[in-house]
């Protein structure tokens, strides 16, 4: 292999550009020597972080591995102790022999090598993989099995225990290292593993049961005795900063852990059920995780083209709706990553607020003090804003005040939640906006939902059938994948997410329409003639390329 800089690699593989290069080796001078070319590369997200380990092992001459689609054998792995695991950031993925295998992110470390021929008695050979990757294959290979032992751990305590006070006013050292700490750093870690974005700590007479939303579905994680629950409540009590004493009302609360390296960011909220407390965990995208560009929302290249045309809009407002939980926001944060400029004011006010995000001004809601959506609007007024993003527009008083700020020159990005684009601007006329200043006010409108992929390791081909295709709105039959289920994706058969969108924009034709307070059918219908593809006709092609299942179209759309 050629002997030439890794960053000239990079372009004769097409993964990047000259001029990106030159950009990153600038920010790279920047840094003044604290960040690597690929710290740079990855944080500039031109490549993936398995492309540029694919080619670093290219480079190197040195076989890659996916850690994450390789099946590790526990025996193997615990050759190496967890902590020169982590140390090294390596994992041994076999053996032959006396020659133990071990993928790792520093394969030209030469004293990790040495000291783990020293540990194992093995002679070591070193793979290339992701430090991610390595870092996953870690936290789920270690903890495997340790959760069983903590529960039981945690269980002979409260036989042990004389009183639920006398774990709260322990000493720190001994609160520490408790089991039902323990338990409650595994669950949490376990489910941020298996790709989680709530926890729920649900109480019943015998058992307490923790099951984890994964792709929007919920799937059991693990159950408990029911001995535990209070204890376990009151650790997310306390590390959430809530009042443990107080059991009868609902109360909120924020925590933060690190997991494989990962800073999580955790909303907490308690409730009051028949048998005791129950706890959701919202996992949160991390303060430090860097915003998603609007390339990255999984939109079609004629949906861009049409969210970017929004976007150039000097003033007006930008709504995007659908149900909880359907990525708006982040949609809302990646449109704010594309417009902010050093020389544009930027306020938001949100609650609460998910990431922060440098180089912008973030209000929180505190409803208590008499912070609401209306009051912190009218002071950002004061504020001489360019753009404001409003988290939700809950009521017609934050409504009106967000559209008079676009009339009077400001670019006011929210969220609603309705159904679809159409919808959107009978329920603003029904809070009670006059139907004149959303004409006159509206840029566009983002309807999405969040639709699963299929797993692409175990996805099984099929024939559409005829009512298939009235789904899909096509007249023949043509090949389909269904899911079936693997252990790469946990045997649901999907494996993440996409976003599907609908992006209705307000041409004059439309703000006539809007005008005469049309009902939501009339501005369906003509935002269908000017373009606007519909949420089934989108999730219709992902269904059509493969990507997703009949099921899923259904699921995201059906209407009565």
């Amino acid at each position: 292999m050629k002997n030439i800089p890794i960053g000239q690699h990079l372009i004769e593989k097409g993964l990047i550009t000259e001029e990106q290069l030159q950009e990153i080796l600038k920010k790279q001078k920047e840094s003044d020597g604290k960040k690597k070319f690929g710290d740079v590369l990855l944080e500039q997200k031109y490549v993936t972080e398995d492309q540029f380990s694919e080619v670093l092992a290219e480079r190197l001459n040195i076989p890659f591995v996916n850690l994450d689609n390789f099946e590790l054998m526990p025996d193997i792995v615990k050759m190496i102790p967890e902590d020169a695991a982590r140390k090294y950031n390596a994992i041994a993925t076999h053996k032959i022999g006396r020659r133990l295998t071990v993928a790792t992110s520093e394969p030209s470390d030469f004293y990790a090598m040495e000291d783990l021929r020293a540990i194992t008695g093995c002679s070591i050979s070193f793979n290339m993989a992701s430090k991610g990757a390595v870092n996953r294959a870690i936290g789920k290979m270690y903890s495997a099995g340790q959760t069983d032992t903590i529960v039981e751990e945690a269980t002979k305590q409260k036989e042990e225990e004389l009183s639920l006070e006398e774990l709260a006013n322990e000493a720190n050292e001994r609160i520490d290292n408790a089991p039902i700490v323990k338990l409650a750093t595994a669950i949490v870690e376990n489910s941020f593993r298996k790709e989680a974005t709530d926890i729920h700590i649900e109480p019943f007479k015998n058992y307490t049961r923790v099951r984890i939303r994964v792709n929007g579905d919920l799937i059991e994680l693990m159950t408990i005795s029911a001995a535990l629950h209070v204890s376990l409540t009151t650790r997310f009590k306390i590390l959430s900063g809530m009042n443990i004493a107080e059991k009868r009302v609902p109360q909120d609360g924020r925590m933060s852990q690190d997991v494989d390296g990962t800073h999580l960011d955790l909303r907490v909220s308690n409730l009051p059920t028949v048998h005791g407390e129950k706890i959701v965990i919202r996992i949160l995208a991390t303060g430090d995780v860097s915003l998603r560009k609007v390339t990255d929302l999984g939109m079609t290249d004629y949906n861009y083209k049409r969210f970017e045309s929004c976007l150039k809009v000097p003033q007006g407002v930008l709504l995007v709706t659908g149900p909880t939980g359907s990525g708006k926001t982040t949609t809302l944060y990646a449109a704010i990553g594309e417009m902010a400029k050093p020389n544009v004011n930027v306020i938001t006010v949100e609650d609460p607020v998910e990431k922060a995000v440098e180089g912008i001004n973030q209000c929180q809601i505190n409803d208590k003090a008499g912070m609401t959506f209306a009051a912190a609007l009218r002071s950002i007024l004061r504020q001489d804003p360019d753009i404001i993003m409003v988290g939700e527009m809950r009521d017609q008083e934050t409504s009106e005040i967000a559209i008079r700020a676009a009339i009077t020159g400001h670019m006011v990005l929210s969220t609603l939640h309705t159904n679809d684009a159409a919808s959107t601007v009978t329920r603003l006329v029904d809070m009670g906006v006059a139907p004149y200043m959303v004409a006159t006010s509206l840029i566009g409108i983002v309807a999405q939902r969040l639709t699963k992929v299929l797993c692409p390791e175990c996805k099984k081909k099929v024939m559409s059938t005829p009512e298939n295709n009235e789904l899909m709105g096509i007249d023949h039959s043509i090949e389909i994948y269904e899911p079936v289920g693997c252990p790469s994706c946990n045997e649901t058969g999907y494996k993440g997410r996409t976003a599907i969108h609908e992006i209705l924009l307000s041409t004059p034709e439309m703000a006539q329409l809007i005008t005469r307070a049309a009902k939501a059918d009339e501005i369906e219908a003509l935002a269908r003639e000017q373009g606007c593809k519909l949420l089934r006709d989108n999730v219709s092609i992902l269904v059509q390329e493969g990507k997703t299942s009949i099921d899923e179209l259904v699921r995201v759309t059906y209407a009565i």
